[in-house]
């Protein structure tokens, strides 16, 4: 999943985790940035077998229904769940669109993210891994019962 944030774009697991943050530019539209992302996602731990290196599926809105993007994704063998424009409605993606509401809550919940007060783009990309650092975190020590 992947929503925008000002200039931040996001891209979460299913339980609402970020995976990997970036920023771009207000003049790029907002399917430029989803490669980027897609390859700054690290390696994930599984209890079996070998890392996984890549997401099963991706779920996005029609802002990324684009061949050229879902191209790219079957190369890697991932399956793109993008809503296709002027064909398919907003709503079959719902369920899954609103797993990265919250993510999005929670970083707009940080007030250096509010509001862009850096005039550098890499200070701002560093307070959104932080804050998603943080959000990792909390939810880390939810599931451990602890509160933090």
């Amino acid at each position: 999943m992947r929503e925008s944030l000002g200039e931040g774009h996001v891209i979460c697991d299913c339980n609402g985790l970020p995976l990997s943050v970036g920023i771009s530019g207000a003049n790029l539209h907002d399917s430029q940035a989803l490669i980027p992302l897609m390859r700054g996602i690290p390696p994930i731990r599984s209890r079996y077998g070998p890392r996984r290196r890549r997401p099963a599926k991706l779920h996005a809105d029609k802002g990324y229904d684009f061949d050229h993007l879902r191209n790219w994704l079957r190369q890697r063998q991932i399956v793109p769940r993008i809503a296709r424009r002027g064909v398919e409605s907003s709503a079959r993606l719902g369920r899954h669109r609103w797993v990265v509401e919250p993510t999005m809550s929670w970083l707009n919940g940080c007030r250096r993210l509010h509001r862009r007060y850096e005039r550098k783009a890499e200070h701002f990309l560093a307070f959104v891994g932080l804050a998603s650092a943080l959000i990792c975190y909390r939810r880390c020590a939810q599931e451990e019962g602890q509160v933090a």
